[in-house]
């Protein structure tokens, strides 16, 4: 019988050892999309192993071994990256064939959940994450009569060795500020192979509950590479994108609010950083990085990364006078 995959890992501080099946040699491949930890906090946002080698005719399944959310998708080449809610438009089924002549897409993968597609014909291929822009991938399609460098088992490894590292090589980053009170959102590195990009995030607030007094303000800065985070306080709004009506820039260009009650709604909007600049393209702008509130009453303060608080990314902000 074949066993899913386990949702942990084992390292210096992950809790448990991923062990991925061996499949029997044939046509279709296995691999895996994400990996996490035990508790959810670090989540390897990576197609596991990012390359492949196989023979035109064979098809390729990859399964979601983690809660972050994650697409496998083709685009044309030269199409422009749609939204991941808005895809292909939408979804193309399983077992899709990919040629390069139309868009292929997962939609949303759920943990433990595949999607297939079929490559008829020799090339090279792009796989892409439409949730995360830093997490891509290759696909080397070769005619029947040239032999495969590498087979199932090692790719099997290899996902298991990628893991491994992803996951236990995840900076615990704490911004540190020369004034008031500073929480990182969320902490990332990326890593480059020959196949594409893998990266890796902290899925958590540097410090979960902070204690201030009334007129304190206190700061949220991304230290992430490759996702969004929101601050989120009360109901959450239906635009997860942009910030409530409430929250005004600082001369800095920080995003600010101010708040008076645990029952106010602020929300950031997404913070994150710019897209990395690239030659022949125009020079993008400054990302919306800090997030600053103030708060101005005694209470609890309970707060929420609304893309992420299923991962456990919550936090708590705690005014005395």
């Amino acid at each position: 019988m074949i066993r899913k995959p386990p949702r942990c890992f084992r390292s210096a501080f992950v809790v448990a050892l991923l062990v991925i099946p061996t499949f029997a040699y044939a046509d279709t491949w296995h691999l895996w999309v994400g990996a996490q930890t035990a508790d959810k906090a670090h989540q390897a946002l990576a197609f596991l192993p990012n390359e492949i080698w196989i023979h035109a005719g064979d098809t390729v399944t990859w399964t979601e071994a983690a809660d972050d959310e994650h697409t496998v998708t083709f685009l044309r080449p030269g199409q422009v990256r749609p939204p991941f809610r808005i895809g292909c438009p939408g979804s193309t089924p399983e077992g899709s064939v990919e040629t390069e002549a139309a868009c292929v897409n997962s939609g949303v993968l759920a943990n433990g959940t595949s999607y297939t597609v079929a490559f008829p014909a020799a090339g090279n291929f792009k796989l892409v994450c439409l949730v995360h822009s830093m997490m891509t991938a290759t696909v080397h399609v070769m005619d029947v009569s040239e032999p495969l460098p590498h087979d199932q088992a090692f790719y099997d490894e290899q996902a298991h060795r990628e893991a491994i590292a992803l996951l236990s090589n995840v900076p615990r980053s704490v911004h540190a500020e020369h004034d008031g009170h500073a929480v990182s959102a969320g902490s990332g590195n990326v890593v480059a192979t020959g196949g594409g990009f893998q990266t890796a995030s902290v899925m958590r607030f540097s410090d979960s509950r902070t204690v201030i007094h009334v007129g304190d303000t206190v700061e949220w800065t991304s230290a992430e590479a490759a996702t969004n985070h929101t601050i989120t306080f009360g109901q959450e709004p239906t635009d997860l994108m942009s910030p409530s009506p409430n929250v005004f820039l600082d001369a800095d260009g920080a995003r600010h609010a101010n708040i008076g009650s645990p029952s106010d709604r602020v929300h950031s909007g997404f913070i994150s950083a710019a897209p990395q600049d690239r030659t022949g393209l125009p020079q993008p702008g400054l990302g919306p990085t800090r997030f600053r509130v103030t708060f101005t009453a005694p209470g609890v303060y309970d707060y929420i990364c609304s893309l992420h608080d299923e991962l456990g990314m919550r936090g708590q902000v705690v005014v005395v006078w």
